[in-house]
């Protein structure tokens, strides 16, 4: 194993087993909840946004080291951000994931889950987060709504 893989399997594991952001969020005006049961992941995203930007966020949920490190990194990554520069980020940390391209600086320790692309059944527990921060930008108004079929 590589320096490298070993910083990213640290980094991984020190966010899993010490969650950032973890926890209820009274303030928080949107709530959304998220589940991968391929995997058993569950996530509850809170965010208090002001309306265009996200002033605060925390989660709660259960799952594998990857689904509760992703969410760590990103609640570290999107807090105090506006919407469309989160929304960036996570348009970023997919492609990064689902398409394997390369990491961004700007997702910094995210890079650490790189290499998730490589094992398909693992994606949609470092994307379950960010499917999340999606679903909430669309209840906070800062995404339109998507027409129903």
């Amino acid at each position: 194993m590589s320096l490298l893989d070993e910083l990213y399997k640290e980094i991984i594991l020190r966010h899993y087993k010490s969650p950032h952001n973890y926890g209820p969020l009274d303030s928080a005006n949107v709530r959304v909840k998220g589940d991968n049961p391929s995997c058993g992941d569950q996530i509850e995203l809170m965010v208090q946004t002001d309306g265009n930007h996200i002033t605060d966020l925390r989660f709660q949920g259960q799952g594998c080291a990857i689904s509760q490190a992703s969410a760590s990194l990103m609640t570290d990554l999107v807090k105090g951000k506006s919407w469309p520069e989160a929304l960036a980020l996570e348009q970023q940390f997919k492609a990064m994931i689902v398409d394997g391209a390369a990491p961004t600086p700007e997702l910094g320790d995210l890079a650490a889950l790189s290499g998730v692309h490589k094992l398909a059944a693992r994606v949609k527990c470092a994307t379950l987060a960010w499917n999340a921060l999606e679903q909430a930008a669309h209840q906070a108004g800062a995404l339109p709504r998507e027409p129903k079929p």
